[in-house]
């Protein structure tokens, strides 16, 4: 998911995403292990998704906060 879709949701959606990636970053990482994944750039793929929203989250809070201080 690229950042400029991820900052159209609101905050709750961009929360559930990320609650979804994290499943499957885990299921991901049980298949890699287990030799059932035959696709190893998912995980990275998921990681990287997973960085970008934290990441977007983190800018709609700083957001927040200099709005407060003004």
């Amino acid at each position: 998911m690229k950042a400029a879709e991820i900052r159209l949701l609101t905050k709750d959606e961009i929360t559930a995403k990320l609650l979804d990636l994290r499943q499957e970053k885990m299921n991901l990482r049980f298949q890699a292990v287990s030799g059932q994944l035959s696709d190893l750039s998912r995980v990275k793929e998921v990681r990287r998704d997973i960085a970008r929203m934290e990441t977007i989250l983190r800018e709609m809070e700083m957001q927040k906060q200099q709005e407060g201080k003004a």
